[in-house]
Order: C-alpha cells, then sequence, then structure tokens
C-alpha cells in the first residue's frame, strides 16, 4: 500500500537523499566557512576583488563542456546502454568547448572592460578553476548515472573542503595575500582533476555501472557513433542553460566592481554566498538526485513522473517559505559572522529572502522542462530572466549600489518563476490544466 502512495520506495530513496544532503550541508557549512574566513581577514575591498574575479571565472566556466553532463543524464535516461555511442563525440567535445573557455577567460582578462593589473593577474590565477569545475561536474553526471550516492557526496566536497582550508591558511598566515589564495583555489582545482583520472579513464572505455536499465547491451558499443556536430545539435540547449544560470546569478556582483567598486562587489558577494548555501537545499534534491530519475520515468514511467512532479512542488513551495521566513530573521548575524564592514548585508540578505520561496518553487516547477524536448522553452525563459537581470543591474547599481543589485535579483527571479510555470503549464503530458 505504502509504495502505491509514495512516489518511489521510500527507505532506499531516503538513505540516499539524506545521504546526499548531509554532504551538501557539510559542504555549504565549508563554502560559508571560508567565505566567512576571507570576508573578515581582508575586508570588503580586497575581499570583493577576489569575489568578483572568482564571479567572472564562473560567468565563462560552463562553456566548458557547454551541458554535456546534463546531456549525458537525459540521453542515458531515455536511451538506456544505446547512449554508449556518444562517447567519442563527447571527448572531442569537452577538449574543444574547454579550451574556447580557457581562452574565453584570457581574452576577458586582456581586452575586457576596463580591467585593472590586480583583476588581470587574478584572473590569469584563477584559469585552472574551470578545468577542476569541469571535472566535478563530468564526473558528478557518471555516479548520478550509476546512482553511487556514497561517491557522489565525498565527491561533491572535494573543492569545498579544499577551498576551506586554503581560507583557514589565509587567516592563519597574516602575509598571505589575495593573490596566493586565488593560486590556492586553483592547486585545490588542479587536484580535483588528477582524482578524477581513473573515473574519466573509465568513462573513455565505456566502463559504466548504469542502473535502471538492466545488464549491459553488447550491441550498444556496435552502434554507429554520432559526430561531434550531431551532439552539438542535441546538448546545446544544455549548454545555454549552464552558461545562463551563472549569469542570471552572479551578474550583479560582477556589474557591481565596474559600477560602485570592489567594496559593493563585497557586501553583495557576501550575501549571494549565503543564498548559494540555502539554494543548495533544492539543487541536491533535484540536480544530484532526481534529474538522472526524471529523465527515465518521463520516457518509461510517467506515472511515477507526474507523481514525483506533484509531491515535489508542493514540498518545494512549503520549504521554501519556511527557508525565506527564516533567513530574513537570522540576517542581523550577518554582522556579528563577518565582522562590522559588513553591516550592510543586513538589509541585503532580508530582501533577498525573498527569493528563497521563489528559487525553492521554480526549481520543482521546471523541472518538468529539463526532459524531453522541453529544453529549449527553458533556455528562451532562462535567457530572458537573464537578459531582464543585466539590465535590471545595469538601471539600478547607478542609484541605489548594492540594494540595486539585491531588487534587481529578487525581480529577475519572480520573472523566472513566471516563465517557468507557463511553460510546465504547456506540458500536457503532466496533466496541470
Amino acid at each position: 500500500m505504502m509504495n502505491r502512495i509514495l512516489p518511489m520506495p521510500l527507505r532506499p530513496a531516503l538513505n540516499a537523499l539524506s545521504l546526499l544532503w548531509l554532504a551538501t550541508a557539510a559542504g555549504a557549512v565549508a563554502v560559508f566557512a571560508a567565505q566567512t574566513l576571507l570576508a573578515r581577514r581582508f575586508g570588503p575591498a580586497e575581499y570583493g576583488l577576489f569575489a568578483s574575479s572568482l564571479a567572472t571565472i564562473t560567468l565563462i566556466a560552463p562553456l566548458a563542456g557547454f551541458g554535456l553532463s546534463q546531456f549525458r543524464l537525459k540521453v542515458f535516461g531515455t536511451e538506456g546502454w544505446q547512449a554508449q555511442r556518444w562517447r567519442r563525440a563527447s571527448e572531442r567535445f569537452i577538449v574543444a568547448s574547454t579550451t574556447l573557455a580557457l581562452i574565453g577567460v584570457a581574452a576577458w582578462a586582456e581586452w575586457g572592460p576596463p580591467v585593472d593589473a590586480r583583476t588581470r593577474q587574478l584572473l590569469w590565477l584563477l584559469l585552472p578553476v574551470i578545468i577542476g569545475l569541469l571535472a566535478v561536474e563530468q564526473i558528478g553526471s557518471k555516479l548520478r548515472l550509476e546512482e553511487r550516492h556514497g561517491a557522489l557526496a565525498a565527491w561533491q566536497l572535494w573543492m569545498p573542503l579544499g577551498r576551506l582550508l586554503v581560507a583557514a591558511y589565509a587567516l592563519a598566515w597574516s602575509g598571505m595575500r589575495i593573490e596566493m589564495v586565488a593560486l590556492g583555489y586553483s592547486a585545490v582545482a588542479v587536484l580535483a582533476v588528477f582524482a578524477a583520472m581513473p573515473q574519466w579513464r573509465s568513462m573513455a572505455r565505456g566502463d559504466w555501472a548504469l542502473r535502471g536499465h538492466g545488464a549491459q547491451d553488447v550491441s550498444a558499443l556496435q552502434a554507429r557513433p554520432p559526430g561531434v556536430r550531431q551532439l552539438c545539435v542535441q546538448a546545446w540547449p544544455y549548454g545555454m542553460a549552464a552558461v545562463l544560470y551563472p549569469v542570471f546569478f552572479q551578474i550583479g556582483t560582477v556589474l557591481l566592481k565596474y559600477l560602485a567598486g570592489d567594496a559593493a562587489a563585497g557586501h553583495f558577494g557576501i550575501a549571494l554566498a549565503v543564498m548559494t548555501a540555502i539554494y543548495l537545499f533544492p539543487t541536491t534534491v533535484y540536480q544530484k538526485f532526481l534529474l538522472s530519475k526524471l529523465h527515465r520515468w518521463a520516457v518509461h514511467d510517467r506515472p511515477r513522473f507526474r507523481q514525483v512532479y506533484r509531491w515535489g512542488t508542493v514540498a518545494m513551495l512549503a520549504s521554501g517559505i519556511v527557508g525565506g521566513i527564516v533567513l530574513a530573521f537570522a540576517a542581523p548575524l550577518a554582522t556579528q559572522v563577518f565582522g562590522a564592514g559588513y553591516r550592510t548585508v543586513v538589509p541585503l540578505l532580508q530582501v533577498l529572502a525573498l527569493c528563497v520561496p521563489l528559487r525553492f518553487l521554480s526549481t520543482a516547477v521546471g523541472s518538468v522542462l529539463l526532459t524531453e524536448g522541453h529544453m529549449r522553452y527553458r533556455v528562451y525563459a532562462m535567457a530572458l530572466a537573464a537578459l531582464a537581470a543585466v539590465l535590471l543591474n545595469l538601471a539600478l547599481i547607478p542609484a541605489f549600489a548594492e540594494m540595486g543589485a539585491a531588487i534587481a535579483t529578487v525581480i529577475a527571479e519572480a520573472l523566472l518563476l513566471g516563465l517557468m510555470y507557463r511553460g510546465a503549464r504547456r506540458v500536457d503530458a503532466l496533466e496541470l490544466d
């Protein structure tokens, strides 16, 4: 009886989700602690210089891989073992897209908007972070398809814990400069690449432990492999979504640097660090736990797919409202945590608290647009929301500085939720009307 009520077997789902959530919570604590230590150690101006440079890297990093990990979840979910035919094209695609991403950062540093010498140096020092993020994302997609939740939980802690060690070292050594912190972040990324090598070699050999599709089909290895062009045609919506998200979320920090100064960027960067930690909850549920299953159920088990969608929407709305209220009341603690130089973070967090239920609900509603042929609409929606975020920041930052960026973020989040809801209503198979 219980299995007919619940969208999936209760105990295995809760065990896996609890493990991923604990790892995500530990990662969030590590990220938050690293940001706190750096903010207290270097102050708003120096920290803002570093945060805006790292945000620039984050904006360009999704070009490496360009949605391949998300496409892999989709194609394995729908094709099963036949998806092995994409392996060779994927390898060439990773090399080409990563090269373009690295060139993009170099071009931004040398010929982008007015960049001072220290910002240029930080961008060059942080360049390896792109490859580290690529490794984390690609190996994470393999572990999700194999439903190796323990390994995934450990893997997602690599970068946060490594960065926390760098931040702790910076606090302990009074002579450490912010440029050395950037070098430390890059060293963590390089180590992540080396740690990913065994899994990458397994992927290159086609050595997978794919779950949900039975034993490996030998004929899958004999299928004619598609080319890179075919992969680009299939993967570009996932790549665009991956590129647009950091633009949507991080553009305020980058524009504050150029329009209001490094200190303003540092204040807003701290506020976004808090929001990033909170947003890890829906990310864990949908991206790390449910996404590969949703792709499979969308094709092979529609009743379960619909049920998970409905349960998830209600749960995300309720938890988002609670999370937003808690953040609004807890925001004054920011001054005690980050120091007196970050007093302006308190009203920023109280405004951004409105984003919590918006983001939680849009994650759940938009999950149906990650499957089948709906990604193109999702990309158009994210592009419109990202464009709105850029224009709103450009309009509001000159007059209201950090608060203008916060208001722009809330409006853009509300717009994104509206667009995601409109797209979900158009998915007839979910019978939402």
